[in-house]
Parts: C-alpha cells; structure tokens; sequence
C-alpha cells in the first residue's frame, strides 16, 4: 500500500511524474510480493516433501512411510508371492494375543474390530499402550501404505501383554487363547513366545499357554506362533513356548534375500535330555515354516511408520496366509463341525508341499524349516485337496 501519495480533487491539477512514479513503484512492489509468495511456497512443499518422505528405523513422525519401507514392502510381498493373490481374508476370523491394538492409525481407518478383551487392565476400548501389537495387527489388516495380508478377515484382538516392556504371564496368555477360542476363531496368532515348554517338577502347576493351544487346536482351530528372537550365540537351544507344541505352527524368520535371519531361534528336533523334548517327526519339525523377519516395514502407535526385525512379524505373514487359505478352502474351517486336531494336522502337510526350500535344502532345516512361505502355493495346494 502506498500510504505518501495524494489524490488531488482536480486532475488537471495532479502531477503527471508523481503518477508515474507511483505506479512503477506500485508495480515493483507487485512483483516483489509474488516472487517472496513463490519462494515460500516452494519452500513449503520441500519441507513437506521431507516429512512426508522421512521415517528412519525407530519410526519418527511422518506422514507416510519412507520410500525404503515401501520398496521392502515390495520385495517381501513379491517374495512370499502375496502379489499373486486376489483373496483377502473374507469370511474368516483370526484372534490376536498381544499388547493391544491403537485403532487411530490412519492404516487402520476402516477397521471395525469382532472383538476385544483386556487382561491387563479390563479396559472396555481397545489401546495400545505399548505398540507391538498395533504392529502385528498391521501386517494383518492394514489398508493404506501397509497393506495387509489378508486386510477383511474379521480381527478379534486379546490384550495379554503390558505396556511397559511388552511381557505377560503364561498364565494370562493361556486365559487370553481361551478367550480366542471362545468366540469360535479360526485362527490364533501368538507373536510372542517364552522358553522351551518342559515337564513341570510340579504336575499341578496350573494351566499354561501350550495347554491352552492344544485344547483350540482340538477343535480344529489353527495356532500360529513365533519360533522366538534368541538364534546365534545366545540361542537356548529350542524355539519359544508355546510354539514348541507339537501341532503349533512355529514360524522362523529370513531376510530381504530370502537367507535364514540371524536372531531367530533354531529348533531341536533330535530330542534333548534338559530341557525335556522328545524327537520331533514330520510335518511337526521346528520351525515348521519361515517367513519375512528382518526390515519389516509396520505401523505402530505413534500414528506412524517403522522398520522392525523379528519373527514376531514373521508369524502374522503366516496367520495371514492361513486366512487366505480358509478362505479358498473353507471345508478346512473350524467352521466344519468334523473339524479337529486332525485338520489342522493336514493344513500343516500342505505348508509342507507348498514351501520354498532354499538351495541344496532336502528335508527338514532346524534353521530355515521346511522353507519358505509361498501364498499362492499354498493355495493352489489346497485346491486340490
């Protein structure tokens, strides 16, 4: 604005060179403006840019994931041949034991849960207060830049671990498997894990977590579990409880180039004096199967994005797996009323025959399992059955 110049009641008496100069500089003010307009502009849109393109391995604030998150999406979903697929879970249901589930995620927006149960604070509205289980669920359900494996299965979610370190009793995560079970869930995914189940010195020691998966298992329903995170010089020599159960489908992990990941835990299927454990036979060697486990690209529930390591994550590829497979096959179901141990027993033969050895592999692997999960093979397995 220019505040200096003065409009004269008569323009015959108006100084022509005060026009000029005010309109030039009129002009020139003009342009300044738009050339500082522009500048913050695009100032403003590489700033965004930046935030929009930035998350790191611990999962700063980002408006989406960063472009080496999707790139692993893509690697991993080629890999395990989720790209082949068209199914997504419709029609089947899968119960999540873990931390809980922060259903404010803008992945998670058009999520409406079956079903929720707190064990940890009987709370009525699902929470994540610690954010592993958000993680998990993810890989399962999300529909936006995580997608899911098998995104409209109907999710039930049980709360057994607590927010602080993201660790629950067995006991409690036996009352949550029951719960699962209880709502006639196909499917329970446990990423989560303890040590190698053995004999109680104490035979009325309580109900513990394997025990609860074997009475679902009985009816038909398919447990889930991670092998667990202790492989190289630390490894006790087993996979995790309750994985370690005969009919429990334990789930190692492998890297973006398809090699065993270092951190999971390798099973002993020879037997063992201490801790007790009888040979192992097929199609129940341990790990049964091994899925994607480092750089996992996750939500969380900072409203978020991050990479994680982990069979954890490996074994909510495989739940969502499973679910595609019941869908295709749902004679397969628990839903079948002949349904029983002996179903899922098949289920776990054609993980078997549809598996992806790596080279020079023959039988079973006590790191790498029977091989690497294959969606599409596996379906097509069930196909024929």
């Amino acid at each position: 604005m220019i505040d200096d110049l003065v409009i004269p009641e008569s323009p015959s008496t108006f100084p022509t060179e005060e026009v000029e100069n005010a309109i030039l500089y009129s002009g020139d003010l003009f342009w300044a403006r738009r050339i500082v307009s522009i500048g913050i502009s695009l100032l403003l849109i590489v700033s965004i840019y930046w935030l929009i393109s930035y998350v790191d391995d611990e999962g700063i604030f980002s408006l989406r994931p960063s472009d080496k998150a999707m790139n692993y999406q893509d690697t991993y979903g080629d890999m395990i041949q989720l790209d082949e697929v068209s199914l997504d879970g419709q029609g089947v249901s899968v119960c999540i034991v873990d931390s809980g589930i922060d259903l404010t995620h803008p992945d998670l927006s058009g999520l409406s849960l079956a079903g929720w149960r707190d064990f940890i604070s009987t709370g009525t509205e699902p929470y994540d207060d610690n954010g592993h289980g958000t993680s998990m669920a993810g890989i399962l359900v999300a529909d936006g830049w995580i997608e899911g494996v098998a995104p409209n299965v109907d999710l039930y979610v049980a709360k057994a671990l607590d927010g602080v370190n993201g660790e629950g009793s067995d006991e409690t995560v036996a009352q949550a498997i029951d719960w699962c079970v209880e709502q006639n869930v196909n499917i329970i995914s446990l990423s989560l894990g303890g040590a190698p189940g053995i004999l109680p010195f104490n035979p009325f020691s309580g109900r513990d977590s394997g025990d609860a998966a074997n009475d679902a298992i009985e009816q038909g329903i398919i447990v889930v579990a991670a092998a667990g995170n202790d492989g190289g010089g630390d490894d006790d020599g087993d996979v995790a409880h309750p994985s370690s159960e005969q009919l429990v489908i334990s789930v190692g992990g492998v890297t973006l180039s398809e090699s065993h990941w270092s951190g999971s835990s390798i099973g002993d299927n020879d037997g063992s004096l201490f801790p007790l454990i009888l040979p192992r036979q097929d199609p129940n060697k341990k790990p049964e199967i091994v899925a994607p486990a480092e750089s996992v690209p996750v939500i969380n529930n900072q409203n978020s994005w991050s990479i994680v390591d982990g069979t954890s994550a490996a074994t909510v590829f495989v739940t969502g797996a499973i679910a595609l497979l019941l869908e295709n096959s749902p004679e397969l179901s628990s839903n079948n009323e002949q349904a029983n141990s002996d179903t899922v027993a098949q289920i776990k033969q054609l993980i078997l025959n549809s598996v992806k050895t790596k080279e020079g592999q023959e039988g079973h692997d006590d790191n790498y399992g029977y091989g690497l999960l294959q969606i599409d093979n596996l379906i097509i397995a069930s196909s024929s059955v």
